[in-house]
């Protein structure tokens, strides 16, 4: 049995992703909806985990985007397929700006019966090509850092650079000439950590430090890569157990 095409939606509005989850049916499709982003910061942060095939984004979002984060994804993952979400107001304007790979442009609200005729078109594409997101064949790039030193130059790299909110595995995999899904394993395997965990652990461990110093989460998020503070909040809570606002309050009495 063929997989099931998987399907991201990035979208600031929790009842704009309910109603395209409920409104769609995805099984029939051959579809499922895998993951779900409220920001373009979010998303890059998660989409590795995710692996979609096809992306609905909303143009707009604060802290990034549809427009910033299409132009980051199209060049780390090319053939992913983006459809772009807009308001009446905002559509020739996504049209004049996005001069990218989009597949195509929707208007919001969207109409079920021409989200499901965009979806079969967009089936029909990826049914031509191979899943990218699989084991590639050259797993090594012939720029690749060699296998020594390249986990350790790579920890190093995320301690210099961390605080870029459009780090995550593929950008860096592709720093270093490596697959990402190689990369991925590597990492693991050698440090014990997934890469996003090791990458995240670097931002809370600084967010730390600013939440000590009674630093605004808003502030602390920036200056650490997560921009956008909602999913800053749910990361310093995995990570601490505890809201950014009772660390703060508890380590500056």
């Amino acid at each position: 049995m063929d997989r099931k095409y998987r399907v991201m939606l990035i979208d600031d509005e929790e009842s704009a992703r309910k109603l395209m989850r409920a409104a769609i049916k995805w099984d029939e499709l051959g579809m499922e909806v895998t993951g779900e982003a409220a920001s373009g910061v979010e998303a890059i942060n998660i989409i590795d985990d995710v692996q979609p095939d096809i992306a609905f984004v909303d143009i707009s979002m604060p802290f990034m985007d549809g427009i910033e984060f299409t132009q980051t994804v199209t060049a780390r993952y090319p053939h992913l397929i983006i459809i772009i979400m807009t308001a009446f107001d905002e559509f020739e304007y996504a049209r004049k700006c996005v001069s990218l790979p989009v597949f195509d442009y929707m208007l919001k609200p969207m109409v079920r019966e021409e989200v499901r005729k965009v979806l079969l078109r967009a089936k029909e594409k990826l049914a031509s090509q191979k899943d990218y997101w699989e084991e590639s064949k050259s797993e090594v790039g012939p720029g690749a850092a060699s296998e020594a030193d390249a986990t350790e130059l790579i920890k190093k790299y995320l301690e210099e650079n961390f605080t870029d909110s459009k780090l995550n595995l593929t950008f860096v995999a592709q720093h270093f000439g490596f697959s990402a899904s190689y990369l991925s394993r590597k990492f693991k395997q050698d440090t014990g950590k997934k890469f996003v965990e090791y990458l995240n652990d670097l931002r809370m461990k600084e967010a730390l430090r600013y939440a000590k110093g009674g630093s605004k989460m808003y502030y602390t998020a920036s200056e650490v890569g997560i921009p956008d503070p909602n999913y800053f909040s749910r990361c310093f809570k995995k990570y601490t157990g505890m809201s950014y606002s009772d660390y703060v309050a508890e380590n500056n009495k």
